[in-house]
């Protein structure tokens, strides 16, 4: 676990993050108006934190030389179904937020975009 702590930290932290902002209740703001906003905002907190974990996966790969199929499983699909509970939690376990389909589908759509980059690009840039 202290490993896994000292490989991941900024991913952990943006994680807690994530966590924090989907169950905290939100301030009222002129950017309730704004249409879509809020969909913007999840892909965007889901495509950060994927990011991360891409990041410092190979990051961590030159001393662990862990196979590319830990990233898909660390970095994609604990993501996913991770956004997909939080939003089950958020609809049955709190008052003052709501669980929503279109929610999910922004998380997803950040954390497919995520893989896209860490998948393609990322193993490019960091060369």
């Amino acid at each position: 676990m202290k490993g896994f702590i000292l490989r991941y930290p900024l991913s952990i932290a943006i994680i807690l993050l994530v966590t924090f902002l989907s169950f905290f209740k939100p301030p009222s703001t002129d950017l309730d108006n704004v249409p879509g906003i809020d969909k913007l905002v999840h892909t965007g907190m889901y495509f950060v934190m994927a990011s991360f974990l891409w990041w410092e996966f190979y990051k961590g790969q030159k001393n662990t030389h862990a196979p590319i199929w830990h990233a898909w499983v660390g970095a994609f699909l604990c993501p996913l179904l991770y956004g997909g509970i939080v939003e089950l939690l958020q609809e049955y376990c709190t008052e003052h937020r709501g669980g929503e389909w279109l929610d999910f589908a922004a998380n997803s759509a950040g954390v497919i975009i995520a893989a896209v980059v860490g998948y393609y690009f990322l193993p490019k840039m960091l060369k």
